[in-house]
């Protein structure tokens, strides 16, 4: 989330905006030097000498040293990513912030000063913010400044009256259970701080850095309007902020990432009625059974708890016998039952499987975690629930699936969704990614248990995008290293492109194996050139005939590395 911004000039065309973070000391990386800037009080946040477990790989003993070491582990991942001569200084501290039962501001950080039109700028009436503009200039624009400030909820300790008495999880491994973990928290509000937010003031549309758009403004498409956010009416964008599944991230290194990590997206298919048949775009909850390329489908029947409103499943649900051995359809509520809890309900009753319909426009991402479920879940907008709630008094068939020709959070055309509720929400909107997004990403507006322990996900591409890798190479890569990403579409039939990044040129064995260990084809045992690559495989064997439907195993060896990947074949 973003902080509350106020905006000052600085000599040399500075543009402030507001936020707050954390700090220790500097640690140097291979790429960038992070230094957290720790301006908690005596006793309080980063100096707390509460007596603290060990827990998840932090080795600290009391609940101050613990939040440091988190902290130093997110200034290791992004100082390892980017790159940059010049110190980023990360200021944080932990404060008291808005906290209730059900929701709650976990963090809010930006960039405190911004330039524009300094000597290697790369696009100029362009204000970047302070450290992305000193890696780029290549020394320090504002050296008594810190270039990122952030807060945290000190609220969350066990207090009842803060979502529940849910506290921080300070481990290290993303084993969180139902605390919220706080390493996720710092990456995101730390890229918030390096770049990863609008300019723009939503309520009017104005850009607050002095009129001028960001980078990260910049790649903002309204589709509905063919242009870019720089190129819109202040008014415009304003209508643009609430222009939902219409807002794309416009940068070509996420879009070419974004099949690579992005599974393929959930679909509510109608088959009857003839008046509302077709296809409706849904997000597949966080738990809950995966769903498949053929789809689970049923009649559809409406939940009845017995209590208003009945719809929501916030209690046991009355009308098992309507509901056993269907899809049971329910409505999500304003109060404090978590999306999980229906679906359990709803898997007592006896359902086949669960559509949520959102209260709200958009497509509703049912997050939260229960391995007790094992129905398929899915959510679906304000708008959509509406049509087909209207026709379940008649009779509705449907089918729950997976759509592989488009991924979850993207367009048709592999562009990624922005976050724009209609009614907008201050701090969120535009400056997120959407939720139909999954696997679930780093920089959504909210932060889920999912995420992949220290990990930026498409965070780096986007910055790629927005300038923190420019000149590093000729390509506008920073030298990568040797990984195996992944294949997409995956699932896929018949062709998927297998990425994979080498750090050094050399010799490259790139294969595809059965479950039991047996060769299927080889794609590649040769030399290849350090950077990016991606090579498809069409589903045959070294004779090229066509292999079973199945689960495979792509194997890499480079480097003096070993790195495998499953792939799953659909027919």
């Amino acid at each position: 989330m973003r902080g509350r911004r106020n905006v000052t000039k600085h000599p040399g065309f500075g543009l402030a905006l507001a936020s707050a973070l954390v700090l220790a000391n500097g640690v140097v990386h291979a790429a960038a030097t992070i230094v957290i800037v720790n301006v908690d009080g005596a006793g309080e946040g980063f100096n707390d000498a509460t007596p603290a477990a060990v827990v998840g790989g932090n080795a600290g003993t009391t609940i101050g040293q613990q939040r440091l070491n988190v902290f130093a582990r997110a200034g290791q991942a992004w100082g390892a990513l980017l790159t940059s001569a010049v110190t980023i200084r990360i200021e944080a501290a932990f404060d008291p912030l808005s906290c209730s039962p059900g929701s709650a501001i976990l963090g809010q950080a930006g960039a405190p000063t911004f330039f524009a039109n300094f000597p290697g700028a790369p696009v100029a009436n362009t204000a970047y913010p302070e450290a992305l503009a000193n890696r780029l200039h290549g020394s320090d624009l504002n050296p008594a400044g810190n270039d990122v400030e952030a807060q945290f909820n000190s609220s969350l300790n066990g207090n009842a009256a803060c979502l529940n008495g849910t506290g921080w999880y300070y481990g290290l491994d993303g084993n969180e259970g139902t605390n919220i973990d706080l390493l996720p928290v710092v990456l995101h509000e730390i890229g918030h701080g390096l770049g990863f937010a609008s300019s723009v003031v939503l309520s009017t549309g104005v850009f607050q850095t002095a009129g001028l758009p960001t980078m990260y403004d910049r790649r903002i498409l309204d589709k509905t309007q063919s242009k870019h956010w720089d190129q819109l009416t202040a008014a415009q964008r304003v209508a643009s902020a609430m222009n939902t599944g219409n807002i794309v991230w416009d940068g070509q290194n996420t879009t070419l990432a974004s099949p690579l990590l992005l599974a393929p997206r959930a679909l509510v298919v109608v088959n009857s009625p003839a008046g509302i048949a077709g296809t409706y775009g849904a997000s597949a909850a966080a738990f809950g059974a995966h769903l498949s390329a053929t789809g689970l489908s049923g009649a559809v029947a409406l939940v009845d708890d017995g209590t208003a409103p009945t719809s929501d499943a916030c209690s046991a649900i009355l009308n098992g016998a309507q509901v056993s051995g269907k899809i049971a359809f329910i409505d999500r509520s304003a109060t404090g039952c978590t999306f999980a809890s229906k679906a359990a309900r709803a898997q007592a009753a006896g359902a086949i499987g669960v559509i949520i319909a959102n209260n709200v426009a958009e497509t509703l991402a049912p997050g939260g975690s229960d391995p007790a479920i094992t129905i398929p879940v899915v959510g679906i907008s304000l708008a959509d629930g509406n049509i087909i709630r209207a026709q379940l008094g008649g009779g509705v068939n449907a089918t729950l699936k997976l759509d592989l020709a488009q991924n979850a959070g993207a367009d048709a055309q592999g562009r990624v969704l922005l976050f724009t509720p209609n009614p907008v929400q201050p701090g969120s909107s535009i400056s997120h990614w959407d939720v139909a997004a999954l696997p679930n990403l780093l920089m959504e507006p909210a932060i889920n248990p999912d995420l992949q322990a220290g990990k930026v996900d498409l965070t780096e591409f986007a910055f790629r995008d927005i300038g923190w890798f420019q000149g590093v190479t000729d390509a506008g890569y920073p030298p990568l290293p040797t990984r195996l990403v992944g294949n997409a579409p995956n699932p896929f039939n018949p062709m998927t492109k297998i990425r994979f990044d080498l750090a050094t040129t050399g010799a490259v064995h790139l294969a595809v194996y059965d479950l039991s260990g047996r060769l299927v084809r080889r794609i590649v045992d040769g030399s290849l050139t350090a950077g990016a690559h991606a090579l498809p495989w069409d589903g045959t064997d070294g004779h090229g005939r066509g292999v079973a439907a199945g689960v495979y195993l792509v194997r890499l060896e480079a480097d003096g590395r070993v790195f495998t990947h499953r792939m799953v074949l659909v027919k």
